[in-house]
């Protein structure tokens, strides 16, 4: 197991991804963000929605998580966010530590 974690996230358009984006590298809390359309579908407040978004995948690390967290819902347009981080179990020693040291505060 490594210190690398992907963090994930959705939102409606381009404009509020990037807000996303810029933040999270500017701060240094993410070494790089991809991001891809997808169709969601999901039930909310008792209905069931189809909406078009933007996935974002964070790559970030253990130790910058709970601060890329609060930026994330602090920045983000939807009531109940998805932000949810899932372990990179293993990753080259050159791209972890390109990684971690891209997200040092």
């Amino acid at each position: 197991m490594t210190d690398l974690i992907a963090v994930y996230t959705t939102v409606s358009n381009e404009e509020q991804a990037q807000l996303l984006v810029s933040a999270a590298i500017e701060n240094n809390l993410a070494a790089c963000v991809q991001s891809e359309p997808i169709r969601s579908t999901y039930r909310w407040q008792g209905q069931i929605e189809r909406q078009d978004e933007i996935r974002l995948l964070l790559k970030t690390t253990r130790t910058a998580y709970p601060k890329l967290e609060k930026l994330l819902l602090e920045l983000h347009p939807y009531e109940l966010p998805a932000i949810f981080a899932i372990p990179v179990c293993a990753a080259s020693v050159e791209y972890t530590q390109w990684v971690q040291s891209a997200c040092q505060q």
